[in-house]
């Protein structure tokens, strides 16, 4: 279930990270960082441009990136805090819960 769960975050984090960059570029914030950097580090006819660093692939790929991870680190912890629980309920008696079919 937790394996579910951090899938279902992870692609939730990368349609976020998509979101986020497309709201970004339609609000023009990435020409206005390219015209600001542009006039504090003009650097003769070599023009700054913030696309090379922060490109929509290469965004999205890092956050792919994250997602995985953060999909094998949220499985490992949830798995082990089920385990810590399972220890614990077993040391000190537990929770008894009885579901039936009726």
């Amino acid at each position: 279930m937790s394996f579910l769960l951090s899938v279902a975050l992870g692609i939730a984090m990368v349609v976020a990270v998509a979101a986020l960059w497309l709201l970004l570029k339609g609000m023009g914030v990435f020409d206005q960082v390219n015209n600001l950097v542009g006039s504090i580090i003009q650097d003769g006819d070599k023009k700054f441009d913030i696309m090379d660093f922060v490109g929509f692939g290469r965004v999205v790929s890092l956050s792919i990136v994250f997602a995985v991870i953060d999909v094998v680190i949220f499985t490992a912890i949830a798995t082990l805090g089920a385990f810590i629980y399972n220890v614990s309920a077993s040391l000190v008696g537990g929770l008894g819960l009885t579901l039936t079919d009726d």
